[in-house]
């Protein structure tokens, strides 16, 4: 699988509300560097297992919908809007944050991410 692929799989997942999921694409080694429009935050494996189980508390749906896809080598920028569904309205879809997430993959996973989002 490509690292393209792999990224494309991983958006396509249930991995943002499904830690189990989430721990399959993930590098036992992974940084993700995120500036979001609340501030800056770097996560690790842990973090990124437990923002996973957080997210599952609040929503009962996720979709990304993507936008753009850029690969270079193991790079890999990709632009996307997050809807989610939640628990108290399961019925209606809403925007969560349009992110933009650069991936570079490493042994077939999840190695060393940069994001920046905005919140919709």
């Amino acid at each position: 699988m490509t690292a393209k692929e792999i990224v494309q799989k991983f958006y396509k997942s249930d991995a943002l509300l499904d830690s189990s999921v989430m721990k399959e694409y993930l590098h036992p080694d992974v940084i993700v560097d995120w500036n979001s429009s609340k501030g800056f935050v770097q996560l690790d494996f842990d973090s990124l297992v437990e923002l996973s189980d957080e997210l599952a508390k609040a929503y009962v749906r996720s979709k990304i919908r993507i936008s753009h896809v850029i690969a270079e080598n193991d790079m890999i920028t990709v632009r996307y809007s997050h809807f989610v569904k939640t628990i108290e309205n399961p019925r209606e879809e809403m925007l969560l944050a349009h992110f933009i997430s650069i991936w570079q993959i490493k042994d077939n996973k999840l190695h060393r991410g940069y994001q920046m989002s905005q919140i919709s």
